[in-house]
């Protein structure tokens, strides 16, 4: 499984960004696919997941503000985050649990005014 993900930039705090992540394979074959996040100096953390049944799972500073969700006809997830706040900065990486784990690259958000 290969994942290509895309979308990160530099927003205001506020600010929306959705971040993408291809997979190379029917999606619908794949277990769990979530976000994860990487700020300097911190470990990695779950930021939010989706299981093949549709279930999901927020860290809970990002309720209310971040959504995932999965086109299967692209064979894409997505993350929606809104309300961007300066503590959100991170390299975000997407992940696909198929059998095994596996990471896309990360891609870099900045929230900063």
């Amino acid at each position: 499984v290969q994942l290509q993900a895309s979308g990160g930039g530099l927003v205001q705090p506020g600010g929306s960004l959705r971040l993408s992540c291809a997979a190379s394979v029917n999606i619908g074959t794949i277990d769990v696919l979530g976000w994860y996040r990487q700020a300097p100096g911190k470990q990695r953390e779950l930021v939010a997941q989706i299981t093949r049944g549709g279930n999901t799972y927020y860290l809970e500073s990002v309720k209310g503000r971040f959504t995932i969700s999965v086109d299967n006809a692209k064979n894409t997830v997505y993350l929606q985050m809104n309300s961007l706040k300066p503590e959100d900065t991170a390299v975000y990486y997407c992940h696909a649990l198929r059998i095994r784990g596996y990471w896309g690259q990360g891609t870099q958000v900045t929230v900063s005014s």
